[in-house]
């Protein structure tokens, strides 16, 4: 199907996926007039980077661990891959429990212009 069909199939626009085409994460047929031509596994495929993307994984984590999902076989996904996850996981961890800080802090100090307010 052309691009146009496979977006709509997929739910992922046009132009993500030409960025994922790009990036070398999927590499869609072509027509004899040089149209992308986007079968059911290149769709599957799409729906699958789509999922990891909207999980929060970066698309260089994403791109590591493709071609072990590929072969159907998510086990071999190699310890370093899950390692780094993990790491990037604590990242965003810290990261909230930072922004939670920042927002009781700003609570805090709502609360006391209020008060002076009054």
């Amino acid at each position: 199907m052309r691009i146009g069909e496979a977006s709509r199939v997929s739910g992922v626009s046009a132009r993500s996926l030409r960025y994922y085409e790009d990036e070398g994460l999927i590499v869609p047929g072509r027509r004899g007039n040089g149209y992308r031509d986007y079968c059911g596994s290149t769709l599957d495929r799409v729906r699958v980077i789509r999922s990891l993307l909207e999980s929060g994984l970066p698309l260089r984590l994403v791109r590591d661990v493709l071609p072990h999902l590929a072969v159907g076989q998510p086990e071999a996904v190699c310890a370093e891959f899950v390692r780094e996850v993990e790491r990037y996981r604590d990242g965003l961890a810290a990261r909230i429990a930072g922004l939670e800080e920042q927002r009781a802090a700003l609570d805090a100090y709502l609360r006391g212009v209020r008060r002076a307010a009054r």
